[in-house]
């Protein structure tokens, strides 16, 4: 049988799992990328003169963002022979939108890409419960062991989650500079996801499920 390119669903036997420090580390090392280059443009130019053409440093941030995401998926293709689901979705409109961002040297491609991404989460998440499937899992079902009530209300969360991340990139890049907006993708974004996912935690309390105990070998 032909090996899946997209990560198998939840709960697949034939799923691998990957080091949780190194999956973090694949999916935030871009976005970090993206922070320095757009900080330390002008250092990177004068160390690497071959990329003073690429423009000035949101451009240049764009461009090693791009690079960035694409290693980071090749990495995780040569670690388990699949793609993760989100990182997948996300690292396309990364592409697309950073091409679009370079090609036009118009930086709104790239500030859209944020509320692209959410949104488009926010409508898998919302969309899969309203044809009753619950695809959280595909982010948490290795951390969590939930009832089906909890993945339910769990979805619903993060997919109205996703759509206050896409208002909120919308307002701050309309009304505050490009290196601000930059900043706040890492120390702005991050700290409230994390205060979000903290937040759920009393839920998850709630609906998780005992795992079986391993039978014990007769002597």
């Amino acid at each position: 049988m032909t090996q899946p390119i997209v990560e198998p669903a939840p709960n697949d036997p034939k799923k691998q799992e990957i080091n949780p420090l190194l999956k973090l580390a694949l999916e935030l090392g871009p976005l970090m990328v993206f922070f320095f280059a757009n900080m330390r443009g002008d250092w990177i130019v004068r160390t690497f003169p071959i990329l003073e053409p690429v423009g000035d440093p949101i451009f240049l941030a764009t461009f090693l963002f791009m690079i960035a995401t694409a290693i980071s998926l090749s990495v995780s293709w040569a670690l388990l022979r699949t793609l993760p689901m989100m990182p997948l979705v996300s690292g396309v409109v990364v592409l697309v939108f950073g091409a679009l961002t370079l090609y036009l040297q118009d930086e709104i491609f790239i500030k859209m890409k944020p509320t692209i991404v959410n949104g488009l989460f926010a409508a898998v998440l919302l969309g899969g419960l309203f044809f009753g499937k619950s695809l959280l899992g595909y982010v948490f079902e290795a951390a969590f062991k939930l009832d089906a009530e909890g993945w339910r209300k769990l979805t619903l969360r993060w997919g109205l989650f996703f759509i206050f991340l896409a208002i909120l990139n919308e307002v701050v890049w309309r009304m505050f500079s490009t290196d601000f907006w930059v900043a706040f993708k890492v120390w702005g974004t991050m700290p409230i996801t994390i205060a979000f996912t903290l937040a759920q935690m009393p839920l998850i309390m709630r609906h998780s499920l005992e795992e079986p105990e391993k039978k014990q070998p007769a002597e």
